[in-house]
């Protein structure tokens, strides 16, 4: 054997060598799926999502439905062909492990800060939704149950299913319109709505579960639009009063914003 045969040979080796490792090592990444939805304005888990107390509420129709993704796990073994089947599928998408579990190293730490997130959620909501309708929260106890979910991205519906409960549109209608309306969107107690992850698996969760209209942050309308489910129309919002807007309009038949 030459000279050159044998150092082919061996740039051959390594390159094999090192395609076999790439293939067999764990990447710093996680697969996320359409997770569930839940309307705010029902039950889950036969107890209300949104209960008030101190304030007459309205009985409601329609949905109003939050949305989730779910990912592989911290601990889990995400390796490069699971990154490349996840790259060609509508329905899987390949995400930074830290942007989907940016704090803790396992799966208890993370459960608690999620679970703290929600209650945060949920806490801004109720804020958010009160001053928006120009209401005391001295007055006005706002109870918020959901359960297995975490994080601050419910946080707009949770708002929107407090208006809907407590004043409707103000002229004695839904803010639904009797639609399926869902969404997704953080939100602080001054009523600005901020952006989430995974927003295409989460327009996809929505129609799935009979959605077709999805409010969606507006800084997101492009990740929204790539994968967008046929029948289900995209509103952009930034604030929990142009979102009680668009949905007024949307009943009525008015313009409203899009994507």
């Amino acid at each position: 054997m030459s000279a050159r045969t044998r150092a082919l040979a061996v740039c051959t080796a390594l390159v094999l060598a090192l395609l076999v490792t790439a293939v067999l090592t764990p990447l710093p990444y996680s697969l996320a799926y359409p997770g569930m939805t839940a309307n705010v304005l029902g039950a889950d888990d036969g107890k209300p999502v949104i209960t008030i107390t101190g304030a007459q509420t309205r009985r409601t129709s329609g949905q109003l439905r939050m949305t989730s993704i779910v990912a592989t796990g911290p601990e889990a073994d995400v390796r490069l062909p699971d990154i490349v089947k996840g790259w060609f599928r509508t329905d899987e998408a390949v995400m930074p492990r830290e942007a989907v579990y940016p704090v803790g190293e396992n799966t208890e730490e993370i459960a608690e800060h999620n679970a703290q997130q929600m209650r945060e959620s949920q806490d801004t909501a109720t804020s958010a939704a009160l001053g928006q309708l120009g209401r005391s929260g001295k007055g006005v106890k706002v109870k918020l149950s959901l359960a297995d979910v975490g994080g601050p991205s419910a946080g707009l519906m949770f708002a929107l299913g407090i208006v809907d409960k407590l004043d409707g549109d103000g002229a004695g209608h839904d803010l639904t319109g009797g639609r399926k309306i869902a969404g997704t969107g953080t939100i602080t107690a001054g009523g600005k709505v901020g952006a989430v992850g995974g927003v295409p698996l989460k327009t996809q969760a929505a129609k799935r579960d009979g959605a077709t209209v999805f409010l969606v942050p507006r800084k997101e309308c492009a990740d929204a639009r790539a994968e967008l489910p046929k029948g289900v129309r995209l509103i952009p919002v930034s604030t929990l009063d142009g979102a009680v807007d668009a949905l007024k309009a949307l009943r009525t038949g008015d313009k409203i914003p899009s994507c």
